[in-house]
């Protein structure tokens, strides 16, 4: 028996749940603006966030896996999902000791205590897709194992049916969401993939592994498309690294190993690590980062890496002709905004959080530590002048995953991290693009 509700009927009896529950909670809020009683909309938003993810929570998956790639401030979805959705990349609860027994035994013909030396049926992390256990193989090596939860993929493309009539709710009617959960339905199926998973881990240590970065190393005899082995690298989450009160030192040195090993796939123009959030990162007691999920990993197309690159020194310069090129390239703007007023305030706010986006490359060192920064990026986050539309690139969705989950990290670390190096990395790799970025 699964803890897992795998059939469509199951599954979109809970979709269905969830989309009453959103419905209800709006028209609430709308009957009572209309009857002038007061209504909080961040606490009308928090708690539908509440209730959407206590449903998914049931259905795991696709549904989860929406609303983490949803949470990370992509312009449309109030903050108060945000802070809510981001509990799906590692709070989940786990599915239950006799299943993870089932599925390493149909998958690798074995239950795991005839497989390993030993096997902890205690999840060491459970997360939208799947869970993570501690184990010992005969040689002695310490290794950890995915288990992907059960039915996860073969559900997938009714989800992303079912999610899709959901969060037409939540966002304009006039939007194009389709555009984006395709996106994200393509990467669900390169994420449910642990084959895939098990070759990005083995390039991503042909390319890292060294004297700062160390990344797991695949173990294939011991993984399916549904179970993936890989050695155990020791370490502290960000949180658990917090509690230690670290020096300033410290900080600085992991937030920097961060901050290059990010400019260092900028440098490559090769596949990017695209889950910049806490639970895919571990400092290691010998000083080194580690990196341990590779479930996401994109290779962006070149048009969009560069322009999206090109973002920098725009705004650096401050050229609002660029910019808008730019702008237009990346479909962040929908008509000009010198002609209409509305899309004019956007574009004033795109092009400023832009500019407070690039102020770390303005001098040779920044600290995230700066409250008057944090504070800047929390209030252009809050004060969006457009909600509930989707806008830019489709590859906005992971960029914008890796980028600000960078600063986000960044800040809660409280790093200073230098960047005059990176700043040349970026320039360099426009530089050998050539100038005109199309």
């Amino acid at each position: 028996m699964t803890d897992f509700p795998s059939t469509k009927y199951e599954r979109g009896k809970i979709f269905a749940k969830t989309g009453i529950k959103v419905g209800k909670n709006y028209a609430a809020h709308y009957l009572k603006t209309l009857t002038r009683q007061q209504s909080n909309r961040n606490d009308l938003h928090r708690k539908t966030a509440e209730d959407m993810f206590s449903e998914f929570t049931k259905l795991r998956g696709t549904a989860l896996k929406i609303a983490q790639s949803f949470s990370l401030d992509q312009g449309f979805l109030p903050d108060e999902f945000s802070e809510v959705m981001t509990r799906a990349q590692y709070k989940v609860p786990p599915i239950n000791r006799s299943v993870v027994r089932s599925v390493i035994k149909k998958e690798l013909g074995s239950y795991p205590e005839q497989l390993f030396e030993e096997f902890d049926l205690n999840s060491i992390a459970a997360a939208s897709i799947g869970q993570v256990h501690k184990a010992r193989l005969k040689t002695g090596e310490i290794v950890a194992v995915k288990i992907q939860y059960p039915g996860v993929r073969d559900t997938i493309s009714s989800d992303i049916a079912l999610a899709r009539t959901l969060f037409k709710q939540i966002v304009s009617a006039s939007s194009d969401v389709d555009t984006y959960i395709e996106e994200i339905k393509n990467t669900l199926l390169d994420e449910t993939d642990y084959i895939k998973e098990g070759q990005s881990i083995n390039r991503f240590h042909a390319r890292f592994s060294s004297d700062k970065i160390v990344t797991p190393k695949w173990i294939p005899e011991l993984s399916t498309g549904r179970v993936l082995t890989m050695t155990f690298i020791e370490g502290n989450h960000l949180s658990e690294f917090l509690e230690t009160n670290p020096s300033r030192d410290k900080k600085d040195l992991f937030g920097q190993l961060l901050w290059d090993f990010f400019h260092q796939q900028i440098k490559d123009r090769d596949e990017v690590h695209a889950d910049t959030h806490p639970g895919n990162f571990l400092f290691t007691p010998d000083k080194k980062l580690g990196v341990i999920d590779f479930g996401c990993v994109k290779h962006f197309p070149d048009d969009f890496f560069l322009n999206y690159l090109r973002l920098l020194p725009t705004h650096l310069d401050r050229n609002e002709e660029e910019i808008k090129k730019l702008y237009d390239r990346l479909d962040v703007l929908k008509c000009d905004p010198d002609t209409n007023k509305k899309e004019k305030i956007f574009y004033e706010f795109c092009k400023n959080y832009g500019y407070t986006f690039s102020l770390p490359y303005m001098e040779n060192q920044f600290d995230f530590a700066d409250e008057e920064y944090k504070n800047l990026i929390k209030g252009y986050t809050n004060n969006a002048p457009v909600t509930h539309e989707p806008r830019g690139n489709k590859h906005f969705i992971y960029s914008t995953r890796v980028h600000l989950g960078l600063y986000h990290f960044l800040m809660k670390l409280g790093a200073t991290v230098s960047t005059k190096e990176s700043r040349e990395i970026v320039f360099n790799v426009l530089d050998s693009a050539g100038k005109n970025v199309l």
